[in-house]
């Protein structure tokens, strides 16, 4: 870690996620490189093996926050509200999962390259982040459906993360793909991230 204050060291890390988390909006995970992201900073790209030493740590780091923001607003839900309909928890959590398309991206297209390539300490902070979010799902569960038991929660949990990880190719869909499935005669019926995950978790909650 380079010398010098907190606070300038927290400015840098927060330029290095910001340039990478602007070239992703146009490039793809393989095209992008530490020289890529170091072009995008205001110093050199050396100094950004003082934060991060690979590519992968650095998307592992915004997608940490994504995970960060995710539990935030879970917690914000949880004591906004006392108690909501299930109907009305469905549609909170499906704009919930509408407002993270980052993290819905990160999380379907390059997870296993950004752990197997970053070191252990910052995985166990990203694995902390994660089950930050998964708590604080939890703690929503327990307190606006009281009637759902822990086994119950468990079971909603465990369909609920697994789905998440292809909830992003199912909604965000380019032309070309479109093309593909029209001349391969699939009738695919194309929804958003909100009607997809509405639909799921409504259905799930409405089983147990």
């Amino acid at each position: 870690m380079p010398k010098g204050s907190v606070e300038l060291t927290n400015a840098r890390r927060e330029e290095i996620l910001a340039a990478c988390r602007k070239l992703y909006e146009t490039m793809s995970f393989k095209e992008i490189t530490l020289k890529e992201i170091g072009q995008q900073t205001s110093f050199t790209r050396t100094s950004i093996y003082n934060y991060f030493e690979t590519k992968e740590e650095i998307f592992l780091a915004l997608f940490q926050r994504e995970y960060e923001l995710f539990a935030r607003e879970l917690d914000d839900l949880c004591l906004s509200r006392e108690s909501l309909s299930l109907e009305e928890l469905a549609s909170e959590l499906a704009h919930a999962l509408e407002r993270r398309p980052l993290m819905l991206k990160l999380l379907s297209m390059n997870l296993y390259d950004m752990e197997a390539n970053s070191r252990m300490e910052r995985l166990v902070e990203f694995k902390t982040a994660y089950g930050a979010s998964k708590d604080a799902l939890d703690r929503c569960l327990q307190k606006i459906v009281p009637g759902l038991g822990e086994k119950a929660r468990q079971t909603f949990l465990y369909a609920f993360l697994p789905f998440v990880y292809g909830l992003y190719p199912y909604t965000v869909v380019t032309d070309k793909q479109r093309d593909a499935m029209a001349q391969a005669g699939i009738g695919y019926v194309y929804m958003s991230t909100y009607e997809m995950a509405y639909s799921f978790i409504r259905t799930v909650l409405g089983g147990l």
